[in-house]
């Protein structure tokens, strides 16, 4: 039996490009990027060098502040370059791939009769402990913390984001196994919540808590998830894991190899055939993005991850660590005539000013990345209220992280949120305040002062 979450307030913002349901393979890429910043907090140690010859799931570095911590190599291959930045930052490593891919090996653990250190010390050696996540503070879970619940966020509502029913399609083995190893790891539950309506592969699986959410955008997000099920209250840690991350743990664990597989969907409204690849981690985006409907001149942004909270990065970049999808959109570098005291048609807005897409609530519309207007000093409108579905003031946690009042920033629930929690607001928000990177900052800080 199921329990239902049902979401009022938010906003789904529907455009054109969503995937089609069809699968295919990604040309071979020949090189593959492990990019610290994609582990936000961690300050990287190598263990490998240029050179260094690597099996697939080899440790390539380790967090310095924890060394148990590894982070491994998606592919099997050797290590042609080191990027360095300022201070010799470590930026990426670059790793040409095998041909034919070889893999480290690890034991088969009988789930069963595990403990929990058993299934700890073999997530931690195989490189999959970064696919946990801890709030507080959005960061990589520390090995040393129990948490009181685990979220499992099998819903995706974000735009264009791909679609979970379809990609977990066939892995229901290892999904189990992961939930299985992760249920070893708290006293607590394991929740895990599915869109109310479509059939998720995770429904059927044993030792979880399941919840049929509905509603809009941010319905999805994890976050929402936990302040409706079980709220965060100070001292106590929650972890998280995607579903696309579970299935590579679950294949470790029923095979002993780190197989770090992804179907990734290539979506937009600059994409001729948006679909489905089958690609990994760290992958060069043009084997996928180019030769499908995108020419090399195009006049577009690649953001890797969904439209509201990924990352831009290059024609020649390389896929984040934790991104199931690819979004290409037109570049809004240009300006509008007048473009504020006209009716407006081809937008989404919140408000009525002029604006006439509450008229057509099923309309898909292509958006580009203009922001259509610029910054400024914060307006009081309500606008955030309206699609910010926590229990949480949103303008004013914003202001306490912006003028760092540790103590007000408690207070009004920051260990509860994430940045992708005010993805929303930052994009109704008439004041173009960066609302994630205000929180992501507001997070560093408390990480750093409270620990």
């Amino acid at each position: 039996m199921s329990n239902d979450i049902r979401i009022k307030k938010g906003l789904d913002i529907k455009l054109k490009g969503e995937a089609e349901k069809t699968t295919e393979k990604a040309i071979f890429s020949n090189f593959y990027t492990l990019r610290p910043e994609d582990f936000h907090g961690v300050i990287p140690k190598l263990i490998s060098r240029v050179g260094t010859k690597l099996k697939a799931g080899e440790p390539v570095f380790y967090d310095k502040s924890n060394e148990d911590v590894k982070f491994v190599s998606p592919v099997s291959g050797e290590i042609i370059e080191i990027e360095r930045g300022e201070k010799r930052k470590i930026l990426s490593i670059k790793i040409q791939a095998d041909k034919t891919e070889s893999y480290l090996e690890h034991d088969i653990l009988n789930l069963e009769k595990a403990n929990p250190e058993d299934v700890k010390t073999l997530l931690l050696a195989s490189g999959c402990w970064p696919f946990i996540k801890q709030r507080p503070y959005d960061v990589i879970a520390k090995p040393d913390k129990e948490p009181k619940a685990i979220f499992i966020s099998a819903h995706a509502s974000a735009p264009l984001v791909a679609n979970l029913n379809y990609t977990l399609q066939g892995k229901e083995k290892e999904l189990q196994a992961a939930v299985t190893a992760l249920g070893k790891l708290t006293k607590g539950k394991v929740h895990v919540s599915v869109g109310k309506h479509g059939k998720s592969p995770m429904e059927g699986l044993s030792g979880i808590t399941l919840h049929k959410v509905s509603g809009p955008h941010p319905s999805g997000n994890v976050g929402t998830q936990i302040n409706k099920i079980d709220p965060i209250n100070k001292g106590e840690i929650v972890w998280t894991v995607s579903p696309q991350d579970l299935v590579i743990m679950g294949e470790l664990l029923l095979t002993g190899k780190f197989n770090a597989e992804r179907l990734v969907a290539l979506v937009g409204s600059s994409v001729e055939k948006p679909r489905y690849f089958v690609t990994k981690l760290g992958c060069e985006l043009a084997t996928m993005i180019y030769d499908h409907g995108i020419k090399k001149d195009a006049h577009v942004r690649i953001i890797s991850g969904n439209i509201l909270s990924g990352k831009t990065v290059k024609p020649d970049g390389y896929l984040d660590y934790y991104s199931n999808t690819i979004t290409v959109i037109p570049e809004g570098d240009d300006y509008e005539l007048f473009g504020w005291t006209t009716p407006v048609f081809n937008k989404v807005s919140t408000t009525r000013a002029l604006t006439f897409s509450w008229l057509f609530p099923n309309k898909k519309y292509d958006l580009n990345t203009n922001t259509n207007g610029e910054h400024r000093a914060f307006v009081v409108t309500g606008n955030y209220e309206e699609v910010f579905p926590l229990d949480i003031y949103p303008m004013q946690i914003l202001k306490s992280c912006m003028y760092q009042d540790l103590d007000e920033m408690e207070a009004l629930g920051m260990y509860e949120v994430a940045p992708e929690d005010f993805a929303l607001t930052e994009f109704v928000c008439v004041s173009k305040q960066p609302h994630q990177d205000i929180i992501r900052k507001g997070l560093d800080l408390m990480l750093k002062e409270i620990g």
